[in-house]
C-alpha cells in the first residue's frame, strides 16, 4: 500500500523578502532589543510569552545552570579546543555530550519522578504519604533518588532554597516543590544522612510548576551550559590549562610502567 505523504510543516518561524516572524512576533520589531534571552527562549519553547512571574523563575533556572566549574564537560571542551582551536563549535559540542544522568540530566529525572508520583496532578493528594512511598521504594531498591543529596554541598545546597524562594515570591512554589522537599526529608530520615534537595531537584520541581514536559527539561541544561562552555573556551584561549591536564595525566597514568632512568 502506497504511503500517503504527510505535510511538512513548522509553526515556529517563517520569512519572506521583507519579514521575519518567530512565534507570531516580528523578529526585528518585537524581539530584537525587546526580549531578553530567557524570555525569548520561553516564547520559542511554548509559543507564548511568559508572565512576569514565569519569566523570573525561568531565567533563574537558566542562570543556575550556566556554570559549574571544572566539571568533566568543561574539561572535555577545553581539551577539544586545545586540539582544534579553529573549531569552537566542536569544543562546545564535546562538552555538551557529557551532560547526562550524573551531570545536569538528573533534573530531567527529578521532573519525571514528580510527574509519575502525581500522574493525575496534585489536587487532593496526600503529599506526605506519596513522599514516604517514593523514598521507601528507592531505599528498598538501593536506588539513588534524583535531585536529592550532593557530594559537596551539605547539609544544604545553597542554590535550592534560593530557587524555592524565587518561586515563592512569584507564586510558583506549589505542590511539586513541596513534594520534592518532602521526599528529601523522608529520604534523609530513612538513611540518617544529610540528603538536601540539590539544584537539579529544585529545577526539576520548578519545571513541573511551569508545566514543561519532563523530556524537555534536560534541554534547559544544554541551552544554559553552552554559554558556560563558551566562557571556559575563552579562558582557555587566554590562559591555557588543557595541555597541562593532558601532560600531567599522561605522566601520572604511565609512571608505573616506565623503564627506570
Amino acid at each position: 500500500m502506497a504511503r500517503t505523504p504527510q505535510p511538512i510543516r513548522s509553526d515556529i518561524a517563517w520569512s519572506n523578502r521583507t519579514r521575519i516572524v518567530v512565534r507570531g512576533k516580528s523578529l526585528p520589531e518585537e524581539v530584537i532589543g525587546e526580549l531578553n534571552l530567557g524570555d525569548f527562549s520561553y516564547l520559542q519553547l511554548t509559543g507564548r510569552m511568559p508572565t512576569r512571574e514565569q519569566s523570573r523563575v525561568f531565567n533563574a533556572i537558566l542562570v543556575t545552570l550556566v556554570e559549574h566549574g571544572l566539571t568533566p564537560s568543561a574539561i572535555a571542551a577545553r581539551l577539544t579546543y586545545a586540539g582544534a582551536p579553529e573549531s569552537m563549535q566542536a569544543a562546545v559540542a564535546a562538552g555538551l555530550c557529557g551532560l547526562g544522568t550524573v551531570f545536569v540530566g538528573s533534573m530531567e529525572s527529578a521532573a519525571r519522578l514528580l510527574y509519575e508520583t502525581l500522574p493525575d496532578g496534585p489536587a487532593g493528594v496526600d503529599l506526605e504519604a506519596r513522599a514516604r512511598d517514593v523514598a521507601k521504594s528507592y531505599a528498598d531498591a538501593r536506588r539513588i533518588l534524583p535531585g536529592i543529596g550532593h557530594p559537596i554541598h551539605k547539609p544544604v545546597d545553597p542554590r535550592a532554597p534560593r530557587l524555592f524562594q524565587v518561586a515563592g515570591e512569584c507564586g510558583l512554589d506549589g505542590s511539586y516543590c513541596a513534594l520534592m522537599r518532602l521526599i528529601a526529608q523522608e529520604a534523609e530520615r530513612l538513611s540518617g544522612k544529610p540528603l538536601p534537595v540539590n539544584a537539579t531537584g529544585a529545577i526539576g520541581a520548578l519545571c513541573c510548576e511551569l508545566g514543561f514536559p519532563w523530556k524537555v527539561v534536560r534541554g534547559f541544561g544544554v541551552m544554559a551550559r553552552a554559554v558556560g562552555l563558551v566562557g571556559h573556551i575563552m579562558e582557555e584561549a587566554e590562559r591555557p590549562i588543557a595541555s597541562e591536564v593532558w601532560l600531567r595525566t599522561e605522566e601520572e597514568a604511565s609512571r608505573h610502567v616506565r623503564e627506570p632512568d
